[in-house]
């Protein structure tokens, strides 16, 4: 069945970052009142980081809540989640463990645990060119 309501998507990790060489898909729900209200966002690959909580893939930013605007589209969404990997609130984490790392200033610490996370469950090994990707 075809569900206009449900999209998929992936993200790959930035240049730079811990999540290099990383691809996360992304279940992207739109309600029916969209774009009115925001659509809800899951990341279905696992992801260490403060504001993703690993079990559920849950995602806190503030675009997708109070911040939003019926002006963004959802490749805004996408192109938002791939700068909150670079740039992480340790302020609001889902993921505790990640933010105090931050929080404490073991940014060292940090950066090896989200690295050693992409590798395990984001690895981008298959050919993603003839995908879109924001």
């Amino acid at each position: 069945e075809t569900d206009i309501h449900r999209w998929t998507a992936y993200i790959k990790g930035p240049k730079g970052s811990p999540y290099q060489g990383g691809r996360w898909k992304l279940q992207i729900i739109c309600p029916p009142t969209y774009p009115l209200v925001p659509p809800q966002v899951v990341m279905q690959t696992k992801c260490f980081h403060p504001n993703i909580d690993f079990k559920t893939g849950a995602v806190c930013i503030d675009i997708l809540r109070e911040g939003w605007t019926p002006a963004w589209s959802l490749h805004f969404v996408c192109v938002a989640l791939t700068s909150l990997l670079d740039s992480p609130n340790p302020d609001s984490p889902l993921n505790c463990d990640a933010g105090n790392l931050i929080r404490s200033g073991d940014l060292r610490g940090f950066r090896s645990m989200a690295k050693m996370y992409t590798e395990e469950y984001a690895k981008d090994e298959e050919d993603v060119s003839r995908e879109s990707n924001f």
